[in-house]
């Protein structure tokens, strides 16, 4: 089982893709602090997240408990400013991949205080400054299943 995290996502609809990429693919979500979002049932409702039950969600007020509740797994720190590609790591069950929010990303002290498990996802073009949440998440979470299912 792999865990993808998101540290103070703000925008509904790229959490509600990333959910609905964790359901399809049975990997846990965790979502991190502060929300630019309401989880009750009548948002979720008008969003038109129906797949949100078969999301394995866990809620965590902040950074620190985030990282006590995983203790025991190794995370993986994605961000646009790491020099490692995401492809250079050798994935394991039980693995997280803990992205930041849309406008911020994760704070450069995490960053720095993880150097050897942060990563990005190259941008040879060099046009833009950083993915978009879902895609980032997407493109990180099926490398990983790709290296534990040997597709």
């Amino acid at each position: 089982m792999l865990h993808v995290a998101l540290l103070e996502p703000e925008i509904p609809p790229n959490t509600g893709n990333i959910a609905r990429l964790c359901a399809a693919t049975g990997t846990t979500l965790h979502l991190i602090g502060r929300l630019g979002f309401h989880l009750d049932e009548s948002s979720l409702r008008r969003a038109g997240l129906d797949y949100w039950p078969a999301v394995d969600r866990r809620r965590h007020d902040s950074l620190a408990d985030f990282m006590a509740a995983l203790e025991s797994s190794r995370i993986f720190f994605f961000s646009a400013h790491a020099a490692r590609s995401y492809t250079q790591v050798a994935y394991r069950d039980g693995d997280c991949l803990l992205f930041g929010g849309e406008s911020r990303g994760l704070p450069a002290s995490l960053l720095q205080e993880h150097l050897g498990r942060t990563v990005t996802i190259p941008m040879p073009a060099g046009q833009v400054r950083s993915l978009n949440l879902a895609t980032a998440v997407g493109i990180a979470l099926y490398e990983a299943l790709r290296q534990l299912n040997n597709w």
